[in-house]
C-alpha cells in the first residue's frame, strides 16, 4: 500500500506540469496557433459566462434558501441512521446534499469541515474526495443546459445523481481504505 501512495505522489507532482507543456506542443506540431486558439476560447468563455449569469444566481439562491430554512439539517438528521450502519458517515452528508446543486457551497462546506474537524479529520479526507470526484450536477443542468436552450434534460439528472452517488460511496470506501 505504501508502493501505491509513493507512486500517486510522484505522478501527481507531475501532472499539471506535463499538461501545460505537452498540450501546446501538441499544439505547436499540429500548426495550429495556440496564443491565438486560446484567446479565441477565452472571449467564448466570457460570453458563455455573461448568458449564464441568471442560472447561476438561481441556483446559488436556491442552496442558501436550502440552507437557511433548516432543511439541511432536516434531512441530514433523517439519513443518519439509514446510512451509519452502512459505514457512511453522518459528518459528510452535508456534503452529499449539496455537492450535486453548486461547487462553492460545496467548497465552503469543506472549509467549515476543517475548521470544525481539522484537516486531518478522516471526515474532511472524504468530504475533499467527494469534491474531486463528483460533478455538480444540478448546477450543470440549470447553467450549461440552460445556456445553450435545452428544455428536457431527459436522462441526463438521473445519469449524473447516479454517477454521483456512486463517486460518494467510493469516496468514503477509499479513503476509509487509505487512511483508517
Amino acid at each position: 500500500m505504501e508502493t501505491f501512495r509513493n507512486v500517486l505522489g510522484l505522478l501527481s507532482f507531475f501532472v499539471i506540469p506535463v499538461i501545460l507543456v505537452v498540450i501546446p506542443l501538441y499544439g505547436l506540431l499540429k500548426r495550429v496557433p495556440v496564443y491565438e486558439s486560446f484567446v479565441e476560447g477565452g472571449k467564448e468563455g466570457f460570453q458563455v459566462a455573461v448568458r449564464i449569469i441568471p442560472y447561476l444566481v438561481a441556483i446559488l439562491f436556491a442552496v442558501g434558501m436550502f440552507r437557511a430554512s433548516g432543511a439541511m439539517d432536516f434531512l441530514v438528521k433523517v439519513l443518519d441512521p439509514v446510512l451509519r450502519p452502512l459505514g457512511f458517515p453522518g459528518e459528510v452528508l452535508p456534503m452529499v446534499i449539496v455537492r450535486p446543486l453548486t461547487g462553492s457551497g460545496s467548497a465552503g462546506l469543506v472549509a467549515d469541515m476543517i475548521r470544525q474537524y481539522g484537516e486531518d479529520s478522516i471526515f474532511v479526507k472524504m468530504a475533499a474526495v467527494m469534491f474531486g470526484s463528483t460533478e455538480t450536477t444540478f448546477y450543470v443542468i440549470a447553467v450549461y443546459f440552460g445556456a445553450i436552450g435545452i428544455k428536457k434534460t431527459r436522462h441526463a439528472v438521473a445519469a449524473g445523481l447516479t454517477a454521483d452517488i456512486a463517486a460518494m460511496i467510493i469516496a468514503v470506501w477509499i479513503v476509509r481504505l487509505l487512511f483508517s
